[in-house]
């Protein structure tokens, strides 16, 4: 192909005819840009079309909700309403309130672009691997091996996906990804892209299997990949496996200068009888270990304060806090010194992953997912401790997985919270195909809190201080009229729940809840203003008999704009915090929609549709 002069190829889109101003400076834009890495065609989804036209809300099917036994505030399992006229807000529980989203993962995420941007600390997903063998689909059709835009689809599929992750991820998150060797090398450059080159973690294998199907006349395939970004580069040291030694480890490293330790009375486990050693050289030829005074060996120990000279790996404030921690310092009959530690601190995480760090394989993860669900409803599933081992790695109090299958993220978080008394929150995103989300990953993660009983007869207890709730994607019209917008309102509470974490719905006196409605959550308070006209008696209400929190109450109100009534709240301003609706969804999904497309009518008479922010 013959090189392009770039300067010729402007000269020639600034002469084209037909282009709009948008699409010309597009081109410009494009012909001057020397990329590298990855290039794709971008293919338009169905559910992208729906977007132009529809924006998401979320909705709880109230019949699917659990809540959990709070056995530190040993509270029934209901939601608490408070009574009209009390001052005191009365809060359900304490445990996790974990969030299952069925509908296209694309749509959920737009509604988590409002409610979580920068708060997620972990993603875990396992995507479509693209294998060619229907396990990826793309407008309601398999991808198979044979399509010529197999890769690009799957690369414009996951690109729009992952610009959305990003925008979620907190200032420390991490997002970590499952995949194979089918489209490894096409993640590895897209995340380059999407997250930047200089924020890549790391990749780690997976040994995911003792027994792969031996169907390649080439190579038996053990392993599957898991690649990690961070949002930002951090100097967060990762926690892995904790250490454990069989033997001592030397003091001593040859490359290192010389210095004198003292050894404090009775520090030293010395193999010798009792008896004086005199200063002098010992050790051995190679590790010489030179005594700077007679020591008094009693009973297996020192008995008095001995100093040594070598190449130590310590100064002596090291050596005091080592004996501080209890560390074991052994002498040998040639007065080599070693050590071992009474706790060493945990590894960073070496790049396999196997049951040499706790982690099972994809078969042990099936036995499991059968004990649960008593039959198999779910082809290769992740085990729950290879999502516990990434989540070790840091401190982390929200996880998303927008890729759920059998829920395992949603089993994984909830059994490390038990082991560590941590309170995670998961967030699980999942399509309903072949009712998947329903009948496998809410009804698994159902019987993990209530507990369950094994096909054998083996009853395994519940982690009962869980919520989960269960919610749909709804699509409301796009265009901004002022009854779509207070449809958007009126949509928006479950939405506004999950953004404040605050799920309780409190009785407001005098004001009915079809105007206004309350939902409080310990010292936490929020209030849903439907419509304006009501404003004045909210405020009344603020002022005379609302509940005395520490906190500002949270104010959500219809507004046409981005005013939120300021004035009219003037009264009891120093007790609110205002936040005119539905301009910050709108503000929020303006980030990651699809832009709507607009009839323009040409010079000409033709007509062209074309791109608009709104």
């Amino acid at each position: 192909m013959a090189k392009i002069d770039r300067f010729v190829l402007r000269q020639r889109i600034q002469t084209l005819e037909g282009l709009t101003d948008d699409e010309r400076a597009a081109l410009l834009e494009l012909a001057a840009t020397k990329r590298y890495g990855l290039v794709w065609e971008e293919r338009e989804e169905e559910v992208e079309e729906r977007l132009r036209e529809e924006l998401p809300v979320l909705v709880e099917d109230t019949s699917l909700r659990l809540i959990g036994q709070d056995n530190k505030h040993e509270l029934p399992r209901i939601d608490h309403e408070l009574v009209t006229g009390d001052s005191r807000i009365i809060h359900g529980n304490s445990c996790p309130n974990h969030i299952l989203i069925e509908g296209d993962n694309l749509e959920a995420l737009t509604t988590l672009s409002y409610t979580h941007e920068g708060k997620v600390d972990v993603i875990y997903i396992d995507p479509p691997y693209n294998t060619g063998n229907k396990d990826f689909v793309y407008n309601d059709s398999f991808v198979d091996s044979e399509d010529s835009y197999r890769h690009s689809k799957w690369l414009s599929f996951m690109s729009k996906r992952l610009r959305i992750a990003k925008r979620l991820l907190s200032d420390r998150g991490v997002i970590f990804i499952s995949i194979d060797d089918n489209e490894q090398a096409n993640l590895k450059l897209l995340c380059d892209e999407v997250f930047g080159e200089k924020n890549f973690v790391g990749q780690w294998q997976w040994f995911k299997s003792a027994t792969p199907p031996a169907l390649s006349l080439k190579i038996k395939k053990n392993i599957e990949y898991v690649i990690a970004y961070e949002k930002s580069r951090t100097n967060i040291r990762y926690q892995g496996v904790q250490k454990t030694s069989s033997s001592n480890d030397p003091i001593t490293k040859p490359q290192n200068s010389f210095k004198e330790l003292m050894f404090p009375k009775g520090t030293l486990n010395i193999k010798l009888p009792d008896g004086v050693v005199t200063k002098g050289t010992y050790g051995t030829a190679k590790f010489p270990n030179e005594l700077l005074n007679d020591m008094i060996v009693k009973h297996g120990k020192n008995d008095n304060d001995v100093t040594f000279r070598n190449r130590f790996i310590w100064l002596q404030t090291t050596l005091d806090e080592e004996i501080k921690k209890n560390t074991v310092f052994d002498v040998s009959k040639q007065l080599v010194i070693s050590y071992k530690r009474a706790n060493y601190n945990p590894e960073v995480p070496p790049n396999l992953i196997d049951i040499s760090v706790g982690v099972d394989t994809t078969e042990e993860a099936g036995k499991q997912l059968l004990e649960i669900m008593g039959e198999n409803v779910f082809d290769y599933p992740k085990p729950v401790s290879l999502i516990k081992y990434l989540l070790s790695f840091l401190p982390s109090s929200t996880v998303l997985d927008f890729f759920s299958g059998s829920g395992t993220t949603l089993h994984a978080v909830m059994q490390l919270n038990k082991e560590d008394g941590g309170k995670r929150q998961c967030i699980l995103v999942t399509n309903n195909e072949n009712n998947i989300c329903r009948d496998v990953t809410y009804e698994r993660n159902k019987r993990v809190i209530e507990g369950y009983t094994t096909p054998k007869g083996v009853a395994v207890e519940g982690l009962k201080e869980n919520n989960l709730r269960y919610y749909r994607t709804q699509l409301l019209p796009r265009e901004r009229t002022n009854r779509n917008m207070r449809a958007l309102v009126n949509a928006s509470t479950d939405l506004l729940c999950i953004k404040e974490n605050i799920y309780n719905e409190l009785k407001i006196e005098g004001i009915a809840p079809r105007y206004a409605r309350m939902f409080g959550e310990g010292e936490k308070c929020m209030l849903v203003v439907y419509d304006e006209r009501v404003i004045p008696h909210v405020v009344d209400w603020i002022g005379t008999q609302a509940p005395s929190p520490a906190a500002s109450i949270r104010i959500y109100v219809f507004s046409p704009g981005a005013y939120a009534w300021d004035d009219d709240f003037a009264e009891v301003i120093d007790r609110v915090e205002l936040c005119a609706l539905p301009e910050a969804i709108y503000q929020a999904y303006k980030n990651v929609l699809p832009k709507k497309k607009v009839r323009r009518v040409m010079a000409e008479g033709a007509s062209t549709d074309v791109d608009k922010n709104e």
